[in-house]
């Protein structure tokens, strides 16, 4: 496993003002993603109705989670296993909640602030793609800015999201790359989530990754990131780290809150 971190620094914090979008070019933008991966199907409850009975971690499926803190309703959990910090199951918000709150947000495809953050992906994932690759912008949004932005860097990329861009047949592909921006902080059920992925690559194929990693567990409750409630897990380097041994792929980590993982092949 290879980890290397280039850049040190968090990103500026988003703030957000529920019951109405709040962005500022001087900052980072909205939630690149504001998607859905809601399946209540699911859903998993406590095994013996519980609060603080220890549940399956969600991200890497060990049973090594405590209570981790309490925020005033609000319930989470650590994986002692991952470093994952995940929102209680029995308190995620639904789908009609989660599509309430990604309408407030106002991302525009065309905006130099919004693609400029956008690149802290894009850039390093660019360096690293044959031409004229075959990707996935998974979880794309109702305006794919980081799609367009590959695109014009002369590779093919397909959309997928399950409000906005719902195509099953998309994910019957295989893929050189797939990005994640803004997205995997929203799984439900990352674990599956992740092994889904990983058969949509290809062999020697990337997958790209930017969410907010964690913050010191002092901060947390005051984190901007936690304060959307339809972010209902968080990660940390080592979280990755994790992942990426589960599926034998290689990690990187280019710069703060960008993950880069390769399938071997």
């Amino acid at each position: 496993m290879r980890v290397a971190v280039a850049a040190r620094g968090v990103a500026s914090a988003v703030e957000h003002r529920f019951g109405g979008a709040l962005k500022t070019l001087s900052r980072v933008p909205d939630s690149a993603s504001c998607r859905a991966f809601f399946w209540p199907a699911h859903e998993q409850d406590h095994p013996d109705g519980h609060e603080d009975t220890p549940l399956h971690c969600p991200v890497c499926e060990a049973d090594a989670t405590r209570p981790f803190q309490r925020i005033d309703t609000r319930n989470y959990w650590r994986c002692e296993a991952c470093d994952a910090t995940f929102l209680d199951p029995a308190q995620r918000p639904d789908h009609a909640a989660e599509r309430a709150e990604y309408d407030l947000h106002q991302n525009d495809p065309r905006d130099s602030g919004y693609r400029a953050f956008l690149a802290r992906l894009a850039t390093p994932l660019l360096e690293r793609l044959p031409p004229g690759a075959h990707g996935l912008d998974y979880g794309c949004g109702p305006g794919p800015a980081l799609a367009g932005m590959l695109r014009e860097a002369g590779h093919a990329v397909a959309l997928y999201d399950p409000l906005f861009f719902n195509d099953p047949e998309v994910l019957g592909g295989a893929y050189d790359f797939i990005t994640c921006t803004e997205v995997a902080e929203h799984f439900h059920h990352p674990a599956e989530e992740f092994a889904r992925l990983d058969q949509l690559l290809r062999p020697g194929g990337w997958l790209g990754i930017m969410t907010g990693f964690q913050t010191r567990d002092e901060a947390f409750a005051q984190w901007h990131y936690r304060r959307d409630p339809t972010h209902v897990v968080f990660y940390r380097a080592s979280t990755f780290e994790v992942i990426a041994r589960r599926h034998a792929w290689q990690c990187e980590i280019p710069r703060a809150n960008v993950v880069l993982m390769r399938k071997p092949g």
